[in-house]
């Protein structure tokens, strides 16, 4: 069988990065080549192909259909050629990936199940930092992101991970001193925890139906640290199971009422262009393991 015959693939390169970064002059300076070599690559490789790729326009350059289905394939070979590659390196076969991720789900859920991911994933190593204010991850910086959100926020998001019900909570010390609540319509006579200027509270009560408004004079940056200073009984915060379920299970906090509505979710960011093996397998890990931990959740 006649091996089959590839294009140039300094040629290949230039196109990919033409059409990944929208222009010739971004292309240029990602490859450290100049701009009319760029130009010189693309027109070899369509006249290769006997089809245009690519158009010029004002602002850079566009992909022409024949110009998308290419570039869909032609990107991730070239992503698993250097993946291959780094394997074979030494000192490459360490992978790593990258993962902003909003502090309380980092802290409270992702880094207990890092061991067992490593055991799943021989040869990867993750990388996590806790930030409460991205929107965004561009690949470099982070690999991908997770974040807690309103439907639509986030331009980036690949995918709804779970849509868990929100519920006050408070340590037990704190219940018994303050007493029992007779209606979430209480909570204004109690020392609300915040983790902004009372609008998730006051998302909440309007959930609930509730024509209450609460302003803050104390907010914390993140709900690990609401939820901390819950933990040591300076008063009610809000939480959803995935933050708390362990905490519950052992009686660190228990829940003054039973009302409980879906407000935000957690969503998976990731950066536009061809995705890793290994951010593909960590995007339907990390779907399937909480799936499973938290099926009431489930978008």
């Amino acid at each position: 069988m006649a091996t089959p015959r590839l294009p140039p693939l300094n040629a290949v390169r230039a196109f990919e990065a033409a059409a990944r970064l929208g222009s010739y002059v971004a292309a240029s300076q990602a490859l450290h080549v100049t701009q009319p070599a760029i130009g010189r690559h693309v027109r070899l490789l369509e006249e290769w192909l006997g089809v245009q790729l690519l158009e010029r326009t004002p602002r850079g350059v566009t992909l022409t259909p024949a110009g998308q289905r290419y570039y869909a394939k032609i990107s991730t070979a070239l992503q698993q050629i250097a993946e291959a590659s780094l394997e074979l390196t030494p000192g490459g076969s360490a992978r790593w990936l990258k993962i902003l991720v909003v502090p309380a789900f980092a802290k409270r859920w992702l880094m207990p199940h890092l061991e067992a991911l490593r055991q799943q994933r021989p040869g990867l190593k993750v990388a996590i930092e806790p930030n409460p204010t991205f929107s965004e991850v561009d690949g470099k910086s982070a690999d991908l992101g997770i974040v807690y959100g309103m439907p639509g926020q986030y331009p980036q998001s690949h995918a709804t991970l779970l849509h868990p019900q929100v519920f006050p909570v408070c340590s037990p010390g704190y219940l018994a001193q303050h007493g029992p609540l007779g209606g979430a319509q209480e909570l204004v006579n109690h020392e609300l925890i915040h983790v902004d200027d009372g609008e998730w509270w006051n998302a909440w009560f309007a959930a609930n139906h509730l024509d209450i408004r609460v302003t803050s004079d104390v907010l914390y940056v993140s709900n690990d640290h609401a939820l901390s200073m819950a933990e040591a009984g300076a008063g009610i915060a809000l939480a959803n199971e995935v933050l708390v379920r362990k905490e519950l299970e052992s009686g660190a906090l228990v829940r003054p009422l039973p009302n409980q509505v879906r407000l935000e979710s957690y969503q998976l960011l990731i950066p536009p262009g061809p995705s890793s093996a290994d951010i593909e397998w960590f995007s339907a890990w990390l779907a399937e393991i909480l799936a499973a931990e938290f099926p009431s959740a489930l978008p």
